[in-house]
């Protein structure tokens, strides 16, 4: 779960599905928006999700794992340890970046993406 600058954990009392948390483009919080990625068929997918901030970063999380944060600069960081975790996740991250585990690989070894602990 993500935690705000007050430290609690979980939904705020903002409407919608808004988070208050630390944002990585700068020093306050802000408010981000929670949707499920969607299906070749157009469905939501279950615990697959991109967040999105009001500062231009979008994030995508697979289950409670967070796996790759566009920035509001568009670097793209993932996580050393959950980026290929599996099949699914891995289906979903493509989708997240527009590309396949080549070319992302490829830009992991070219320096062009961080692996970093996200979570």
């Amino acid at each position: 779960m993500l935690i705000g600058n007050s430290g609690h954990t979980g939904l705020n009392q903002n409407p919608g599905n808004c988070l208050y948390v630390p944002n990585i483009c700068n020093n306050g919080g802000t408010l981000m928006k929670v949707e499920n990625m969607r299906s070749a068929n157009g469905n939501k997918v279950a615990n697959q999700f991109v967040i999105y901030d009001d500062n231009g970063a979008e994030y995508f999380q697979s289950y409670d794992s967070i796996i790759a944060i566009k920035d509001c600069d568009q670097n793209i960081q993932l996580d050393e340890h959950y980026w290929d975790y599996s099949r699914t996740t891995g289906k979903y991250r493509n989708q997240f970046l527009g590309e396949n585990k080549k070319e992302t690989q490829a830009k992991i070894d070219s320096g062009g993406y961080i692996l970093t602990n996200l979570n």
